[in-house]
């Protein structure tokens, strides 16, 4: 096991404007679960890749340890990665499969089937380990693929969104399955994603990236509690945050003829946008002051609901999201009036995207 250190790592890409990572700076620690989040094009992938030793640093370090593995080759790194697409060898077993990079090795074959073995059970496996890929399940497969970086014992693990061929209901399982078995190991791992609700339940920290650079890095709960941009706050959340354009007032933020309370934030630009999560809402009367939302879609998820609707006020973006109760009784067509409290207020400079609110 071992630390990862990114220290000013940039990728250029010959032809490219500008670098696909913008010089990264980011200290993984011992036995951590870090989870690389952002859009597709971030430079994510390219992060991961360049640990690996798949993709050229063209200036900065990459350190594994106290080891400056920046130019060293990808099998002299010990680290195991875990595509997304398998990998696996279709004319061997599962066991054939997991045992490869051992024997590549030389490892002795008593040595060899002993890991295997201890691989499979870990990973639910051992009645498989005679069948060829193509008669197991995605999540089988992926499974597999996992098993054979467990046998090798890395000091980290490179994961490029191994769960993206999978299923909604085997993803869920999976990633479940992943996260309990690193904390099983105490394997460092950095983790590729674009889902960010994968993200912030799997991560012990996660980096939001994008355009090649690193945006936030930090908690899942501290990145939802508080985002320290605009890009963060509407990529971090399911549904995402409501994000409304306003104009400094006293003691809030106006919205037409509406006043969002924003409490105590001293020296507010003029142009500011609020966020609030739909939770952050709440429905109060009709004629108590409230933002009018007119219900266009009710997602119904059992306990509560998603309530997709509009606003004639100028400022309010095309759709705003409010999570009500399912005791509500909400219907499409309604006009549902909604307040805030300070607290669940987020404000931003609308010029600089950062935020300022306490």
């Amino acid at each position: 096991m071992a630390t990862v250190s990114f220290e000013k790592a940039q990728r250029w890409y010959a032809g490219a404007n500008e670098p696909a990572v913008k010089g990264i700076d980011l200290e993984i620690q011992d036995g951590e679960f870090m989870v690389l989040v952002g859009p597709s094009g971030c430079g994510k992938t390219t992060t991961l890749r360049m640990l690996a030793g798949l993709e050229e640093v063209n200036s900065g370090a990459i350190k594994i340890g106290d080891r400056d593995v920046t130019n060293v080759a990808p099998k002299d790194r010990d680290i195991a990665m875990v595509f997304q697409n398998y990998a696996l060898y279709p004319h061997m077993s599962v066991a054939e499969n997991m045992a490869f990079s051992l024997k590549m090795a030389k490892v002795p074959k008593a040595e060899r089937d002993k890991l295997v073995a201890e691989a499979a059970k870990t990973l639910g496996l051992t009645d498989y380990l005679d069948r060829k890929p193509k008669a197991l399940s995605g999540g089988q497969r992926q499974r597999v693929a996992m098993g054979r970086a467990i046998v090798r014992q890395p000091q980290v693990f490179c994961m490029d969104e191994p769960l993206s061929n999978l299923d909604a209901k085997m993803r869920v399982q999976t990633r479940t399955d992943i996260a309990k078995l690193q904390a099983d190991l105490g394997i460092t791992t950095v983790y590729v994603t674009h889902d960010q609700v994968e993200a912030m339940t799997m991560g012990d920290r996660v980096a939001v990236m994008n355009a090649g650079e690193l945006q936030q890095v930090d908690t899942p709960l501290n990145l939802y509690r508080r985002p320290v941009n605009l890009f963060v706050a509407g990529f971090i959340g399911s549904p995402q945050m409501n994000l409304i354009k306003a104009t400094a007032a006293d003691g809030g933020a106006k919205i037409g003829e509406y006043v969002v309370p924003v409490g105590a934030t001293a020296n507010l630009p003029k142009e500011i946008t609020v966020g609030v999560r739909p939770e952050g809402f709440r429905i109060i009367g009709e004629n108590d002051g409230g933002l009018p939302v007119k219900v266009t879609v009710v997602e119904e998820l059992g306990s509560d609901s998603f309530i997709y609707g509009t606003s004639d006020v100028e400022g309010v973006p095309s759709t705003l999201i409010v999570r009500v109760s399912s005791k509500d009784h909400v219907s499409k067509g309604d006009t549902l009036y909604v307040t805030t409290d300070p607290e669940d207020v987020h404000v931003f400079d609308t010029e600089s995207g950062l935020r300022v609110s306490d």
